[in-house]
């Protein structure tokens, strides 16, 4: 089992919903990203998502892209944010963290070099936005034997047909996009997100988390309370980019876990 399957274990026997919250990494600055990304768990983050910075993240919408652009204006690298993981673990042993980003850096590193650095470092999960499940061998069966968790994303146009081939391979949880768009764009609806996540579960018995359009602790709670947990991601980086303490963006965070946890 891999530090997320057993975190999703324990929070079925505590009948908590996950809290997950995303973060990118060397944003605005390594130091203050390190002591953020240090103080999630404290603040009931129960798996961390890490981006790794990019030039063209279409997934994202302007917050999370200017985040990206940030991090890389001030030097952020692969190595880096694998530095930063390396940071983090001397400290936390038990947090899960997933890697999300895009292919491009993967590719450019080389796929066997990065999964060696990556499960070196502490990393446990991958999510790779634009890998369709037709790349499996690219990426994701090489992360699986590598002992990592492949996780896909489904969204609200994975119809009946499609959805057997983006749960084909996927490990570790099911990544539900509520909204179509980018992230940060439109506020999730959890009379929306029910039927869909209700659809995923019938096909799979992997936990279903639900991001994108998450941002209060209120919203938080309606949408974990009609799935396994919750993402959020965009409204914790506009904390971050608005130039809040470390302390500030933690409380904030803390908020949406408890919203999360009353799920």
């Amino acid at each position: 089992m891999t530090r997320i399957d057993e975190t999703f274990a324990r929070l079925r026997a505590e009948k908590r919903k996950a809290f997950v919250a995303y973060m990118m990494g060397g944003d605005p600055d390594t130091e203050t990203s390190l002591k953020v990304m240090q103080g999630l768990p404290g603040a009931g983050v129960d798996i961390i998502e890490l981006g790794m910075p990019f030039t063209d993240p279409m997934a994202d919408g302007s917050t999370i892209q200017l985040a990206g652009q940030r991090a890389l204006d001030g030097g952020m690298t692969m190595d880096k944010v694998l530095d930063m993981v390396r940071a983090f673990r001397s400290g936390d042993a038990t947090t899960p963290i997933v890697l999300m980003g895009y292919y491009n850096p993967i590719y450019a590193r080389g796929v066997d070099r990065f999964l060696a650095d990556a499960v070196l470092a502490g990393i446990d999960g991958l999510i790779v936005v634009d890998l369709p499940p037709e790349e499996d061998s690219e990426l994701c069966l090489p992360a699986q034997a590598a002992g990592m968790n492949f996780i896909r994303l489904a969204t609200p146009t994975t119809d009946d047909k499609r959805l057997p081939k983006v749960l084909q391979n996927t490990s570790g949880f099911v990544y539900y996009v509520s909204v179509t768009g980018t992230t940060g764009a439109a506020a999730a609806q959890a009379s929306d997100v029910a039927p869909e996540v209700a659809r995923i579960k019938a096909a799979t018995d992997l936990p279903v988390i639900v991001g994108f359009g998450i941002s209060t602790p209120e919203t938080a709670q309606s949408i974990a309370s009609v799935a396994d947990g919750c993402v959020v991601g965009s409204a914790i980086v506009k904390e971050i980019g608005a130039g809040k303490s470390v302390a500030d963006v933690l409380a904030f965070v803390a908020s949406l876990a408890e919203g999360a946890h009353r799920g």
